[in-house]
């Protein structure tokens, strides 16, 4: 793409759906800086969109500070952020904890175990409902509808599912208050609707498991795989998950803006209200900014500008909490099969593994 388009390239996110890919890192960071010009409402794309495009739900207008521009999206974004910032990071690894002994306790005599399904996606999804205070029932519904979305197959249906499954989540927590984000959220000066709830909550959920899932398993894939990583002089679990962020980011591709009109972007016309898609795997790795990763964090994983992501320390915190702990308890593990024979799941924005076995020494439960 680089040689042949340089650092705008057209492509289709599904048959028939066009949008142009950032894959400069200058171009990005120009784009995600600017929502003037680039805001990212997609209403205006959305009116000759089918609705059963496969990626409308991952991309269509929803009422939070993802999918919106000016003062909607600070009216959002203040509440969103307001309600994260309150976590107390100092406790994410007393409560992680908790949740990776049982856990763990479910696979250690076995001496074998796939990372993906029983570990690294379960303590996600612990720990989310654990922050917007979300019982497990609602919550597995809730995961289920978003990796529907994530693979654009039957999107539609996992969209309904997860809303409805939210809108319930809304409901028990006027009644039942606690000391978590979806509390904070009701609570707020922005006052917002039961509708406007529930989407805020998407975020966190959509920005949450796929995302922070793959961060936890791919981390540990680089950690399983590199011998820099192991012996008296190794790298630390904060060194791979900052050169993952870099190298190779759990969400590949996002951070999706709308052009108000034609915007001429590095000799590039892009057309108005067409979806321009910041591919963050291939801006980080952009030839033109950087040579061997060397430690360097200016990564765009987080996404840039506006829209950055409001959860980043929360989702480091949880993720170097649980692959620590996993090691603590099974410092032998190692992978069961060879990494070229590993699978990769299909779909236009997540980087994600279908499962990551592997094998260790059979041990009591903790």
């Amino acid at each position: 793409m680089r040689e042949k388009f340089g650092p705008l390239a057209p492509v289709e996110l599904s048959p028939g759906i066009a949008a142009t890919l950032v894959i400069g890192y200058r171009a990005a960071v120009t784009i995600n800086n600017d929502s003037s010009r680039f805001p990212a409402d997609p209403r205006e794309w959305e009116r000759d969109i089918p609705t059963d495009c496969p990626i409308l739900p991952m991309l269509q207008y929803r009422p939070n500070a993802l999918r919106s521009a000016g003062q909607e999206h600070a009216r959002y974004r203040k509440a969103s952020v307001d309600s994260i910032d309150a976590i107390n990071l100092y406790t994410i690894d007393g409560v992680i904890e908790e949740i990776v002994v049982p856990q763990v306790n479910t696979f250690c005599a076995d001496g074998e175990a796939d990372l993906i399904s029983q570990y690294a996606f379960p303590v996600t999804f612990a720990y989310l409902n654990y922050m917007v205070g979300c019982p497990a029932d609602i919550g597995q519904r809730v995961a289920q509808g978003m990796a529907m979305m994530f693979e654009g197959n039957s999107a539609e249906e996992g969209n309904a599912l997860f809303v409805a499954a939210l809108g319930e989540l809304v409901s028990l927590k006027r009644d039942q208050p606690g000391a978590d984000v979806t509390t904070r959220l009701l609570a707020h000066a922005a006052e917002l609707s039961d509708e406007e709830l529930v989407h805020q909550l998407v975020t966190i959920y959509g920005a949450g498991i796929e995302p922070l899932t793959n961060l936890i398993a791919n981390t540990l894939l680089l950690m399983l795989t590199d011998e820099r990583f192991s012996g008296v002089a190794a790298l630390t679990t904060r060194d791979a998950l900052n050169e993952l962020l870099f190298t190779d980011p759990p969400l590949a591709n996002f951070g999706i803006t709308y052009p108000t009109r034609p915007m001429m972007v590095e000799r590039v016309w892009l057309p108005a209200n067409q979806p321009v898609v910041t591919s963050m795997a291939a801006c980080n790795n952009d030839p033109d900014i950087v040579g061997p990763y060397t430690g360097n964090n200016a990564h765009l994983a987080w996404g840039t500008g506006p829209h950055t992501c409001p959860a980043q320390d929360v989702a480091y915190s949880v993720a170097q909490n649980a692959i620590d702990q996993l090691f603590d308890r099974l410092p032998e593990l190692r992978l069961a099969c060879p990494a070229d024979q590993l699978v990769w799941r299909p779909g236009p924005f997540h980087r994600s593994l279908a499962s990551l076995p592997v094998a260790f020494p059979p041990a009591r439960p903790f």
